[in-house]
């Protein structure tokens, strides 16, 4: 199979395995407990969150990336999937949760700049391969 880090790709299928098992609740199990709104916030998260782990998937094994361009990236993307769609799905089930979520609004952009930083760090470590 060749070189590839196995951390990252491991981590990327249990992350592609838990966004299906998400989406799957999302689509059939929340539309009778939510409104179309939430639904859609919801699908949001599930998309970035599969978007992000097909990139993690492929960073895996890329390894013309440096170590530290890779693991600066897998930790960017990790902690975008936790802040943006993590925080999303507890958004979306605001009504169904004897607790209040929406204080969690403000980390959801905290999660897209997480998402943002790991494309501008996987952009400069492939610029300046030599």
């Amino acid at each position: 199979m060749g070189k590839y880090d196995k951390k990252i790709v491991v981590t990327a299928a249990i992350l592609g395995a838990l966004t299906i098992a998400i989406g799957a609740f999302g689509a059939h199990g929340l539309k009778q407990l939510v409104d179309s709104d939430a639904i859609l916030s919801f699908e949001t998260g599930v998309r970035y969150q599969m978007f992000h782990v097909l990139a993690l998937l492929v960073l895996g094994f890329a390894n013309a990336l440096s170590t530290i361009t890779r693991k600066w990236v897998f930790w960017f993307f990790v902690f975008g999937i936790v802040f943006f769609s993590g925080s999303i799905y507890l958004l979306s089930i605001n009504d169904l949760l004897d607790f209040d979520t929406s204080v969690l609004g403000p980390v959801t952009p905290i999660g897209g700049i997480f998402f943002i930083l790991g494309w501008c760090r996987l952009a400069y470590g492939a610029f300046t391969l030599k």
